[in-house]
């Protein structure tokens, strides 16, 4: 089929060639003219404007938008829908807000131009490996993307969850699953780098790599970590300050919403929001408390 890529970032990019070695044909558009030339070596077919884009695909036209949650991604699917003609589809594969999601679709069929909200996940490995694909919307619009769909899955990764919306969801909750496994996992490195053996430090990168073997914590992730420090041990000159891209956030309101507890995910993204604070104006509180009841000694910063 063919089908276009809009966003050429390091998962664009990555998406539009497993989809030209799936045999496809991609238009392949970016603000970046420099990201569009170099998919062209690898026989995308580029797109300058949106005007070129729409003009020169088959109806159905299908374009997949892997831009930046937020502004972006609103300016650029209605963009797309100014030109696009009934029965074409508009995807998007980034991390949306599911209620936004749900909203576009509802604007979207209004003009009879399917919608599908695909949640992505696989980073930059999915070149390889495949993405796993979350995918929200009408059962229609699903079958016209789904040759593209199968092309950029593993065998077993692909999935049509349910209605418009429901693929950010369960995208979403994935990443907050992610952020309570990634902070267990940087809990439990730091004892094991603080270990109480003087004259020994534990081998941390042999460990990972040794719980990727039978263990039950084995993942992905954990072997992630075996390879970063298989290359950095002590993971020096790296610092601890770890942004979060929205979906844990959004993840933690929907079970406040939904009244269900969720402390790991919660207590993970405080996590993350700590990571960069230089000084914690809480922390210098809670000194100055035991100071005062009972006169514990403070440090000078």
């Amino acid at each position: 089929m063919q089908i276009a890529m809009l966003g050429l970032g390091k998962m664009g990019g990555n998406m539009v060639q497993r989809l030209l070695r799936g045999g496809h044909k991609v238009f392949a558009f970016d603000v970046d003219a420099k990201k569009v030339d170099e998919l062209v070596k690898y026989g995308a077919t580029p797109a300058l404007t949106l005007d070129e884009l729409a003009a020169g695909m088959q109806p159905p036209r299908v374009a997949w938008c892997m831009v930046p949650a937020g502004r972006i991604t609103e300016e650029l699917i209605t963009s797309l829908a100014s030109r696009f003609s009934p029965g074409d589809v508009i995807v998007d594969g980034g991390n949306s807000n599911f209620k936004d999601s749900m909203r576009r679709a509802r604007e979207l069929d209004a003009r009879n131009i399917g919608f599908l909200d695909a949640g992505t996940s696989g980073g930059i490995w999915g070149l390889q490996n495949g993405y796993c694909l979350m995918v929200g919307g009408h059962s229609s619009a699903y079958r016209v993307v789904e040759p593209a769909l199968k092309t950029l899955a593993p065998e077993g990764g692909l999935l049509h969850v349910g209605p418009a919306g429901s693929g950010h969801f369960t995208k979403m909750v994935h990443n907050g699953i992610e952020y309570g496994q990634m902070t267990a996992y940087a809990e439990g490195f730091e004892i094991l780098a603080t270990a109480p053996f003087d004259g020994h430090k534990l081998d941390l990168g042999a460990i990972a790599s040794l719980w990727q073997h039978g263990s039950v914590v084995r993942s992905w992730l954990l072997e992630l970590l075996a390879s970063a420090l298989a290359k950095n041990p002590r993971l020096e000159g790296i610092k601890g300050h770890v942004e979060d891209s929205g979906e844990g956030r959004w993840t933690v309101q929907a079970a406040i919403d939904q009244n269900v507890p969720a402390p790991v995910i919660t207590l993970s993204l405080l996590m993350r929001i700590a990571s960069r604070q230089d000084e914690s104006f809480a922390a210098k509180v809670q000194a100055a408390l035991r100071a005062e009841f009972g006169g514990h000694a403070v440090k000078k910063g």
